[in-house]
């Protein structure tokens, strides 16, 4: 896997603190919350908050913040292996205020026994909320890891009003 060429950068304020966001000419690439897991420190792209693609994705988590059912239209641009990606795309599909397992995510990428491989790619997400890994929950419904910490994992959940 290569390392993405990003454009250009960004940060947002949240509720949950500050984001970087990162743009290559295809889409968004990175939405990382600081003190994120699996994250490098600095991204190496010009500061550009009104490069069209951050324009939007800012525009679009405001108003995640007010209704946590906003669609995101944002073009993405994951950088990931195939498998990353194949799960980062089963991850899209599941909506705000419900709950998947990683046993769930592991057969809708029909590779049932690599719960622990999707676990991986999961926490290797590059794009927090729109790509929405806070949503993958233990088999018996317990909140495991998140890349973001626990704590933003379950705030963000109960933003979206899913049942803990």
């Amino acid at each position: 896997m290569k390392t993405p060429c990003f454009e250009a950068r960004s940060r947002i304020e949240t509720p949950l603190g500050p984001l970087t966001l990162a743009a290559t000419p295809r889409g968004l690439a990175l939405a990382w919350f600081d003190g994120q897991a699996h994250r490098s420190d600095e991204v190496d792209a010009p500061l550009a908050p009104g490069h069209p693609h951050l324009a939007q994705a800012a525009r679009e988590f405001a108003a995640y913040w007010h209704d946590p059912r906003t669609a995101f239209t944002v073009p993405l641009d994951a950088q990931g292996t195939e498998f990353q990606r194949a799960v980062w795309a089963v991850l899209c599909g599941i909506a705000a205020g419900t709950l998947s397992s990683y046993g769930e995510v592991a057969r809708r990428v029909r590779r049932p026994s690599a719960v622990r491989a999707v676990g991986a790619a999961i926490a290797r997400n590059p794009i927090s909320i729109i790509v929405p890994c806070h949503r993958v929950v233990g088999a018996s419904g317990a909140l495991t890891g998140y890349a973001g910490g626990l704590p933003r994992k379950e705030a963000l959940l109960r933003h979206e009003g899913a049942r803990l």
